[in-house]
């Protein structure tokens, strides 16, 4: 036996978004058996799973397409303005868990088209959110994930900078700095969603305390990646794992401490099976 020292950090786990989301199809799902939904409900191929076994059936545009007069969840990561109309359309009844401070972005970024600015989002390309962004503006604003994606000396001299909610705040300073040395006047949107990114100041001091750290999240996860680099900056001795199985003993030496983490979209139940594991050995 190893006789580990295992803890979960308890400000890992499910936003707030991703909780509502979540809670709206299990209540459809205990009323009906199934329910669609428009995308990955999460960026978690472990809690995906658990909710198509209870009958959520994820479907894609294109099969949203050929969908006739039934109910479908819209996820936190929000949608552009053409999946509304498809529902009026093709009749189907919207169950809209589109986070809120999604949505109040969406709100932000339509405003600023409608005033005919020259919006500039930082963000994933093709990530669900960003899309849904970009519909706001009939596709003309531009979506960079990194600076150097620019062509500075050739942009506008007035831009309004937004961000996806999930990227770093450092980050987006960072590149806001930039433009500002570069002569471009910027209005500065700070769209971070804060409790994202106060996980990243949590995520550094947990990171510190403990020998290894195991953290949870699925592959998909933009967050989740975010969030991993953080703590293996902070401690080296950080594992990237999607499900308990991935765990392995030979990491660890007798009576060390093992800290457990994750993204926004790890379920706390995940976390717990990898505690769990980890006190087998």
């Amino acid at each position: 036996m190893l006789n580990l020292q295992v803890q979960i950090d308890n400000h890992s786990g499910f936003c707030f978004g991703v909780v509502y989301a979540i809670e709206m199809a299990e209540e459809i799902l205990e009323e009906q058996g199934y329910l669609y939904c428009l995308g990955d409900i999460v960026h978690n191929d472990e809690e995906v799973n658990r909710l198509t076994k209870k009958g959520l059936k994820i479907i894609d545009h294109s099969e949203l397409k050929n969908l006739f007069n039934e109910k479908v969840l819209i996820r936190a990561h929000g949608e552009p303005p053409s999946t509304y109309e498809l529902s009026i359309n093709n009749n189907l009844t919207l169950i809209d868990a589109s986070c809120p401070v999604v949505l109040k972005l969406q709100n932000r970024i339509k405003n600023s088209f409608d005033k005919e600015e020259s919006i500039y989002i930082y963000g994933k390309h093709g990530h669900a959110e960003v899309i849904g962004l970009l519909g706001q503006t009939n596709n003309k604003a531009v979506v960079f994930q990194d600076i150097n994606e620019l062509d500075i000396p050739n942009l506008p001299k007035n831009i309004t900078l937004y961000s996806q909610t999930t990227k770093s705040t450092d980050k987006f300073y960072e590149i806001n700095s930039v433009f500002r040395d570069n002569g471009i006047t910027v209005n500065t949107n700070d769209t971070i969603c804060r409790q994202v990114s106060n996980r990243d100041k949590e995520l550094r001091d947990f990171s510190e305390k403990f020998d290894h750290i195991v953290f949870v999240s699925g592959t998909k996860s933009s967050n989740g990646k975010v969030l991993y680099n953080v703590c293996k900056e902070k401690n080296s001795n950080t594992y990237f794992i999607s499900n308990p199985d991935q765990v392995e003993s030979t990491w660890f030496k007798y009576g060390e401490t093992i800290g457990i983490c994750g993204a926004t979209s790890t379920p706390m139940w995940l976390m717990e099976q990898v505690k769990a594991r980890l006190e087998t050995f």
